[in-house]
């Protein structure tokens, strides 16, 4: 069905109706703003992407956590604490702030700990005696608690004992 004689186009079909626009502009923006969120979610700005170890050097030991720095609420994460000793350690405690872990719930730490406890407002893991030259790998797996919004701050810290060797500052931006 073909539209009346006066024009070419199809029944309901208005010349007005294929006639370009004013305000192509805005389909422009549009789609600038589309690139660039995709852009910035690419680079990791909402969470994802590669996992920067923070170091901490101290004549007694080495301590590096590779935890993320952006992650969504609810997501699984996982962190990794590698220490060298670089002088004999008797007992080689690993202590988290309990304002770290606010809102999370920790799902395995591996390897486990002889000991663990809350001490002095942190959550301690006993690891016994490390050689001069050893390194202790711990893998933790974790989850962001619904409540956790915003940010969560702590430290790591390696503990002889009673004695701290060597702290690592963490802050977490927790994304909706």
């Amino acid at each position: 069905m073909t539209g009346s004689p006066s024009t070419p186009f199809p029944d309901g079909i208005d010349p007005a109706h294929v006639a370009p626009r004013s305000g192509q502009w805005r389909r422009w923006i549009a789609i600038m703003l589309l690139a660039t969120v995709m852009l910035a979610a690419l680079l990791g700005v909402f969470g994802g992407g590669k996992v920067r170890p923070i170091v901490a050097d101290a004549p007694a030991a080495r301590l590096e956590v590779a935890t993320p720095r952006v992650i969504r609420n609810g997501m699984f994460f996982e962190t990794r604490v590698q220490i060298t000793a670089r002088e004999p350690i008797d007992k080689a405690v690993v202590s988290v702030s309990r304002s770290l872990w606010r809102d999370m719930t920790i799902n395995t730490m591996i390897p486990a700990a002889s000991e663990e406890a809350v001490k002095d407002d942190a959550f301690t893991f006993d690891y016994g005696p490390l050689a001069t030259g050893e390194t202790l790998a711990i893998k933790i797996d974790g989850q962001i608690n619904p409540p956790l919004f915003a940010a969560t701050k702590g430290r790591i810290a390696l503990l002889d004992g009673e004695r701290e060797l060597v702290a690592a500052p963490i802050s977490i931006t927790v994304l909706p």
